[in-house]
């Protein structure tokens, strides 16, 4: 049974930094892509990041360009989100999901984490 769990989520006043972390077990890890999202209050989830399978390959949605950096270590079965520079606009919670190729949808992703809370103030 694969299971994805989520932390590092908080409260963190504008401009600050946080980094999520997510951790998975069930399946051999280093075989998936990995990508975050995020769903705000009200709004669809969003695309926020996804890395390749060896770590070499990654994508950010634009709003979060060169202020998120995705990284993983597959000896750890673990993907991280380093998040600078945070803005209001970044609240909301985030998912990391699994799946078998890089994508930017989130249909396309196979398992999913319970979700981290991340909430800005400014």
């Amino acid at each position: 049974q694969v299971q994805l769990v989520e932390s590092g989520g908080g409260l963190v006043q504008a401009g600050g930094s946080l980094r999520l972390s997510c951790t998975a077990s069930g399946r051999t890890f280093s075989s998936y892509a990995m990508g975050w999202f995020r769903q705000a209050p009200g709004k669809e989830r969003e695309f926020v990041s996804n890395i390749s399978r060896g770590g070499g390959s990654t994508d950010y949605a634009d709003s979060v360009k060169g202020r998120f950096t995705i990284s993983r270590d597959n000896a750890k079965n673990t993907v991280y989100l380093q998040m600078n520079s945070l803005k209001p606009d970044d609240t909301a919670v985030y998912y990391c999901a699994e799946g078998p190729r890089r994508e930017y949808e989130y249909q396309a992703y196979d398992y999913w984490g319970q979700g981290t809370q991340v909430t800005v103030s400014s």
